[in-house]
């Protein structure tokens, strides 16, 4: 389905080229946002953007992690589209699933950087301009349902998402008097590179069956349900919507 719910829009999109990150961008592309399709890997970007109509997307390559590559990213952004509306920080990395006494403290950094840092570089590179500009931005982050219930042996992953859901709702409250908006999404396992480690390392029929087990509505997201929400709450029809930690979870945290 397509429409133009975000027509004459431009965002950054980090982690865009795969998994979620790719759903983000296939629906913001169809509902006439332009797109920076930001990540680590450029094979993926570029693949990805292929698959659109040219002036449609760029590419950025670059770590989330570095308070460089966000100044850089908005200046090409600025470049392409002349102007950034929406950012959503989608990258993320989990630890593979195991004893929390077990996690390598070089891992639980990682998460860190990765997860949760770019809520702060985003905010100290974007809402400068929007604020110079006059305009009323929107942020969507990516959480996850292990924010609000966290589950044994990703005890370290849960806390740095529930850090980018209390950042979100505090960032929301901070900026709302300038129109600018922070919400997040978080979603129950998907269709992404972090089945495996979630399942401890592989990704067999049996340990999804455990999975589905808990998920009421009896199935993992997609990348397209991730799009769908991200795509609402970035869009004008949200326009009343700020702190809102949308959980797309299949009933999950009802368990």
């Amino acid at each position: 389905m397509t429409g133009a719910r975000l027509r004459d829009k431009a965002a950054i999109v980090t982690g865009g080229g795969s998994g979620f990150g790719a759903g983000i961008v296939k629906k913001f592309v169809a509902e006439g946002c332009r797109v920076l399709i930001w990540d680590i890997n450029k094979d993926p970007a570029t693949s990805l953007a292929a698959s659109f109509p040219a002036n449609a997307t760029s590419i950025f390559i670059g770590d989330v992690s570095k308070a460089s590559h966000w100044t850089n990213a908005l200046d090409q952004c600025l470049d392409d589209f002349g102007k950034l509306d929406i950012v959503v920080n989608n990258a993320g990395v989990v630890h593979v699933s195991k004893a929390s006494e077990e996690v390598e403290e070089e891992e639980v950094d990682r998460m860190w950087r990765v997860n949760v840092k770019p809520l702060y570089y985003s905010a100290k590179v974007v809402v400068p301009y929007w604020r110079k500009e006059g305009m009323k931005g929107v942020v969507v982050n990516l959480s996850s349902i292990s924010a609000p219930r966290p589950r044994p042996r990703l005890v370290w992953y849960a806390a740095s998402k529930g850090a980018v859901t209390a950042a979100t709702r505090g960032l929301a409250a901070e900026y709302a008097n300038e129109g600018i908006r922070y919400n997040c999404i978080q979603p129950v396992l998907g269709e992404t590179a972090m089945v495996a480690p979630v399942h401890g390392g592989v990704d067999t029929p049996e340990r999804r069956a455990v999975t589905l087990a808990g998920i009421p509505i009896g199935r993992i997201n997609t990348p397209e349900d991730i799009g769908n929400a991200a795509c609402f709450l970035a869009s004008d029809e949200a326009s009343m919507l700020t702190g809102v930690c949308l959980d797309v979870d299949g009933g999950r945290s009802l368990m």
